[in-house]
């Protein structure tokens, strides 16, 4: 599971890899904890054109029946294998609301033989950002206005080589869905059907893990 991670923050390096471009009048923090305004791309039609935008939304979603904003501290994950039948993501599920959350590492705790936790990084060993899958969702703030929101995906990693030696010992090893980029445009276009098939594992050797600064 992942409740703390760094947005990808150079709005030349977030058009290269993600293919657009941030809201000129936007800012957010270097890193992002649940509630937080962070950037996030997803699939648009405004304009009568598909293409992509990026949206500044809340880490945590919000489903739209939603009364009490605090939902989004314990929304940032959403479990691929029951989003679809879940009150708080199925909605999105079933809509196809889709999104791509970019991030250039995502924080997990990390427990020595003493059962003592470190904060480590676990980032893309070839140093681009990482394009997590994720939902969105257009929720309701404490104020009664409108604000778009978004959960990571994650998937089971109790053997995956790497993701297996994070969380604790005895805790289910869960790990976000890191999208290749050939794969962004499916994800964003895919047919409901088509995503649970989507929801993989990325390769242990394309990942680096070590403490953080």
């Amino acid at each position: 599971m992942c409740a703390n991670y760094r947005p990808v923050s150079d709005r030349t390096r977030l058009q290269t890899h993600f293919g657009a471009p941030a809201p000129t009048d936007a800012t957010w923090p270097e890193e992002a904890r649940s509630m937080c305004l962070v950037p996030v791309v997803r699939q648009s039609d405004e304009g009568g054109e598909s293409h992509r935008e990026v949206f500044i939304g809340q880490f945590g979603l919000m489903p739209f029946w939603a009364k009490d904003p605090t939902v989004a501290r314990r929304t940032y994950n959403a479990r691929s294998e029951t989003a679809d039948t879940k009150p708080n993501f199925r909605d999105a599920w079933r809509r196809g609301h889709r999104c791509i959350v970019p991030a250039e590492c995502v924080y997990l705790p990390h427990y020595d033989e003493a059962g003592k936790a470190t904060r480590w990084q676990v980032a893309r060993a070839d140093g681009a950002p990482m394009g997590i899958a994720g939902l969105w969702s257009l929720g309701w703030s404490h104020n009664g206005a409108p604000v778009p929101s978004f959960a990571m995906l994650t998937v089971n990693a109790d053997d995956h080589p790497l993701m297996r030696t994070l969380h604790k010992p005895e805790d289910e090893k869960r790990m976000v869905v890191i999208l290749d980029e050939a794969d962004y445009e499916k994800w964003l276009n895919c047919p409901v059907e088509a995503m649970s098939g989507m929801m993989t594992r990325y390769p242990a050797a394309s990942l680096t893990a070590e403490p953080a600064p």
